[in-house]
This record gives structure tokens, sequence and C-alpha cells, in this order.
């Protein structure tokens, strides 16, 4: 049986709306008359007749319908055209023609719906491994749809030192043709990642690894393929990089847990979660689903291609690199073997976004007890917690509080219910952290020092509001309106101090007066107070 099979929304349900939402039909896909054999039509009347379309990738083929009447006549192409327009070819069959003889033509809704029979198929059964996936990931309209993709997060040079600019002078038709071939041909090899290392608040520093344009290309074109495989077994548990899923959808479901009675937490870290990875565990894990060798192959080489930190190479062992386009696929998958464990052992309830994870619980027995499984499960992928960010904390009455995803949470009382209705009653509420609001602080800053007095104001303005709109929209979800307007007011601050620099000895006596906030406001400067809506409205 070939690697694309659907069932009918009766049957499988609904399509995730991460992947459309549609429902589809049960369709095969062959290479010739020896599958098609296997097939037999319910109407006994229909009698499709294939022929060969000449040279074809070795899972293209002719989609015969089984059901007549609900699929046209003659079934459709391998890239989901109907065959009966290609007409009859004589002769020794040759070279498939290209799918997209103009170039730079994009079909995303045909790679949507290869997502969605992927998705499909694998929803169907659970135990299915797919066979025939390497040709899909090297397809011309996968390969455009990833470069787009890759062009859209933008990010910069690898090893190679070539820019997306770089790529778009030399011929993105170019490359993709190159990239193409190497992998038909079975000749890919990614270049070692660029080490960077970002700092953090702590004081510690997060490398962050940076492939090059061409292998970032190649790991899109694959996570495009194996993504909705992996999806249709992810748990509701997991939030982290997963279509049509979000930071606030794992806070939200943290807020209305607290509702429905869970009031104690384990907050949990995993440490050095990307550097532990075990590749060996990581690849078993996958050829749960995949066993295409290719496919493994090619994940492998991604793993163990090396790190250049200045300029000298260095081995990876263990680990994946953060920044690299595939990373977060893999480590959901790794992490995903936690999530099944936790649903069939564990106790409470788990919220999980990447490495970082709470686990729900209603008394601090429980809580106590879902520590010391969780150290044990992590122990068998070879993984250990955060001594540091590790513990049970109390949501009772607001006694304490934790930190996940930028936000705190803790519960507050209702005071609108003790005024009208004399009611004591706790939501847990979440806002800003300190963390969070002093890397904000930092970033004003940054946009507002003494290097911006030669910058004109408007253009200083457009800068801070870039940073302004996205840093408001992810935290305007939650309570924090009173950080909201602490944050308006040290911008107001740092703009007037601009101001004030700008004019330096010219500044004249009560002209100062007129830069409130009010009058930036007026020059375009955005505003976070105000903004807070419910997440269903935002």
């Amino acid at each position: 049986m070939s690697d694309l099979l659907a069932s009918s929304g009766d049957a499988l349900g609904r399509v995730p709306s991460g992947y459309g939402e549609r429902h589809v039909r049960m369709v095969s896909f062959g290479t010739g008359e020896a599958r098609l054999a296997s097939l037999v039509s319910k109407d006994r009347r229909y009698k499709p007749v294939v022929k060969s379309a000449g040279g074809e990738r070795e899972s293209d083929g002719v989609v015969v319908p089984l059901i007549a009447g609900r699929n046209p006549a003659g079934g459709k192409g391998p890239d989901f055209g109907h065959v009966g327009r290609a007409g009859k070819r004589e002769g020794i069959p040759g070279t498939a023609p290209d799918n997209y003889p103009q170039g730079r033509y994009v079909a995303p809704v045909k790679v949507r719906q290869l997502q969605n029979r992927l998705w499909a198929a694998a929803k169907q059964c659970s135990g299915r491994r797919f066979h025939a996936l390497y040709d899909r990931i090297y397809r011309n309209d996968v390969l455009w749809a990833a470069w787009e993709r890759v062009r859209a997060n933008r990010g910069a040079a690898g090893v190679d030192g070539i820019t997306l600019a770089a790529v778009e002078a030399y011929g993105v038709e170019r490359m993709l043709a190159e990239l193409q071939e190497s992998l038909r041909a079975g000749i890919y090899r990614p270049a070692p990642v660029r080490r960077v290392e970002i700092p953090k608040s702590d004081g510690s520093k997060r490398p962050l690894g940076i492939p090059t344009v061409k292998d970032r290309v190649c790991q899109q074109a694959a996570k495009t393929v194996l993504e909705p495989i992996f999806e249709a077994d992810f748990l509701p548990c997991s939030f982290g990089f997963r279509p049509k899923r979000s930071a606030t959808d794992a806070m939200e479901r943290l807020r209305t847990g607290f509702i429905e009675g869970y009031e104690f937490v384990f907050e949990a870290d995993i440490r050095n979660f990307f550097g532990e990875i075990d590749h060996d565990k990581l690849l078993s894990l996958v050829a749960e689903r995949v066993s295409d060798r290719r496919v493994l192959k090619l994940l492998r080489q991604w793993l163990v291609a090396g790190v250049l930190v200045d300029g000298v190479l260095s081995e990876t062992v263990t680990g994946t690199p953060q920044g690299g386009v595939i990373s977060p696929l893999l480590a959901n998958i790794y992490l995903h073997a936690f999530d099944r464990a936790w649903a069939e052992r564990g106790v409470g309830e788990v919220v999980r976004y990447a490495d970082d994870f709470v686990v729900l619980c209603d008394t601090r027995a429980e809580a106590e007890q879902a520590q010391q499984r969780a150290a044990a499960r992590l122990g068998e992928l070879g993984l250990s917690l955060h001594p540091d960010k590790t513990g049970v904390v109390d949501l009772r009455e607001g006694r304490q509080g934790f930190d996940l995803l930028g936000c705190h949470f803790r519960a507050r009382m209702s005071g609108k219910l003790w005024e009208q209705r004399r009611i004591v009653r706790y939501y847990l509420q979440r806002w800003p952290s300190l963390r969070s609001m002093k890397r904000a602080r930092a970033r004003v800053k940054a946009l507002t020092g003494r290097n911006m007095v030669g910058t004109d104001l408007p253009v200083v303005i457009e800068r801070l509001n870039l940073f302004l709109r996205g840093w408001g929209n992810y935290f305007r979800t939650g309570n924090a309106a009173i950080k909201f307007v602490t944050l308006d007011h040290y911008v107001w601050w740092r703009l007037f101090r601009l101001m004030c620099k700008k004019r330096g000895r010219n500044l004249r006596a009560g002209q100062a007066d007129r830069w409130t906030s009010d009058w930036f406001y007026d020059q375009g400067l955005h505003k976070l107070r105000g903004t807070i809506r419910y997440p269903k409205a935002a």
C-alpha cells in the first residue's frame, strides 16, 4: 500500500485545523498495474483503464477512485491532475515534464493536499510506517513552498556566508534545481552549522546553530512532509511549535485548570534539553512512523553535521542545534514518548511547551509524586530536570506563584464578586514576569540610547512600535494592564530624555513641557494601555 492513503471524513473524523477543513475520500496510489490489480471498485460497471505516463517518481502513479461516481472517471495523476488530459504516449518513456515550467509558480494547494493525505493516512492507522517519503521532499512544489517559508522567516547566513539576498541574485530556480538534483542523486551533504551564542537574562548564554540557506530549505521541505504524519500522533497536552497551537493556548489551559480544581502545580524545566537528545533514541522514535531509510539517513546527516565555532569544526554526538528548521519537530517527537508514557501511567495533567512543562495536580502529595515520576520518565530518555527551575507550587489563595512562557502566574481574588455579592473567589491570573519586564526595558533603552540622537524621531518611533506591538500582542491576553501602564511610562521617559539630548544647549525654557505622552502618541507612538483583550477576542 502506498504512503498516501486517506479515508472518508466519517471514518477518520475531522481533518485538524492546522491542515485544512475538508473531508478526504478513500484513494490509493500505485506505480503500475501490479498495484492496480488489487483495487476493486464497488461499482462493477466501472472499469478504469490505466496507462503509463512515462518516467515517474517511484511513488508516483495514478490515483484510482474506489467509489464510482465520486471522482472523475480516469482518476488523477501523481500530482493530483487528471490523467485523462495527458493522452496516449508512444515510444520509450522519457523524462516527466516539470511541474512548473513557468519557474517561480508555487502551488500551495497541492502541498496542502499532500499534507492532508499524509495526516489522514497516519490518523487512520496508528501503527502504519511510511516507506516512500523521500521523493516527496524534493518535489518542485514542496521545495518552492519551503523556500517561501525560509525567505519569510529571514535569518542570517550559515558557514558559507551566503545570504537570502545572495541566493536571489544567484537565482532561486537555479539553487532549487541544484538542491533537487543532489537529493535525487543521493549526493546531498549538509554543511556544518554556524554557532553563535545569545546572552540570557540570568547571565548565561544560549547556543544557537545557524544552518546554510540551502540546508534550511531542505529541512523545511522535510518538515513539510514529516510534520503531518507525527502531528496525527501528538497529544493535546503539547502546545509548542505545532500548527494552530500557541503559548496562549497553553496559558489558557492553566487558567481553566485552576478553575477546575487544580490548586497545586509541579513546575519543571529540562536541563540542556536540545544538547542532550540521544541521536539513536531519536531516530528510533522517528522510525516508528517512517521506514524510508533515505529519510532516516537525511535526518542523521543533519544531526551529525557538526558545529563550526571560531573556525574550529566540532562533532555533534548528542543533541540537535537550536535554530535549525527541523529541530522543533524533532524535539516534539522526542518528548512525545514522555507525553505518551505520562498519559498511560502519570498523575495529574501535563501542559507542555517544548522543554518547559508543568503538571496540574489536586494535592501537594500528588504534585510531589508527579515530580518523582517525571524524573524517572525523563531518565529513560537520557534527560534530567533542572534543580533551580523545578519544584511544587501552592496556588491556593495566591500563596505562591510561578513563571512560565514569560508570564508570572498567581491566584488573585475577584474584586468584582466581593464588591457586588461578597463572594470570595480566586482566579489564576497572569502578567509579564519580572524577567520579561527587565528585557522589555532593556530593549526600549537600546532603541532610545544616546546613539539615536542623530536619528529622526519618526524613525525612532517606527522602530519602537515594531517591538511594542509584538510584545503587547503576546501579553495582552492576560492581566497585564498595570504592567502595560508601567512600560508606557518608561517609553515616554526614554523618548523625553532623547528629545532633550537632541536639543542639547539649544533647549529653550518651557520647550520640553510640550513633550508629553499624548504628544508622542500624536507622533505615531504605539500605546499599550487599553489593548488588553480576552484570548478569543484577540
